[in-house]
């Protein structure tokens, strides 16, 4: 069965598809990645942040967020691939789908270094100095409009 990839403000996702974003997000970012940090970080809630998953076999198997910074631009984060499905190419279609929904403006994100290649593929272009943040090196990225 092939991934159904869906988008929606968080007042539209049904509660158990929220429940299993939230719940992989921490397992990775937070549990896997060793990381403790305030994964819900309230950006979820502005008004214009949409969600976005993939679904396989009533599953949610990836998510990431695309939400409008104060400037304008649209900034994609949280891209997250449960173990399992990585290699798979989730996470490139929602990239994918994130730019669409996008629309034509700027998109940043911050990359975590070691997955700066598959932003790449997707047109982003490195804009700015390494940082660390909670201990992973991460790197500022742009694609333009």
């Amino acid at each position: 069965m092939s991934p159904q990839l869906r988008a929606a403000p968080l007042t539209a996702v049904d509660p158990a598809a929220l429940y299993a974003i939230l719940r992989l997000r921490v397992d990775v970012f937070v549990v896997e990645q060793a990381c403790a940090y305030p994964e819900l970080d309230g950006r979820d809630l502005e008004p214009d942040a949409l969600q976005l998953w993939a679904e396989e076999d009533g599953r949610v198997v990836a998510a990431a967020r695309l939400l409008r910074d104060p400037d304008g631009r649209a900034r994609i984060g949280r891209v997250v691939v449960a173990p399992p499905a990585r290699g798979s190419g989730l996470a490139g279609l929602l990239l994918q789908r994130a730019l669409e929904l996008a629309g034509d403006v700027d998109v940043v994100l911050d990359a975590q270094s070691h997955l700066q290649a598959l932003y790449a593929r997707h047109g982003f272009a490195v804009d700015g100095p390494p940082f660390v943040e909670d201990g992973i090196e991460h790197v500022p990225m742009l694609r333009r409009a």
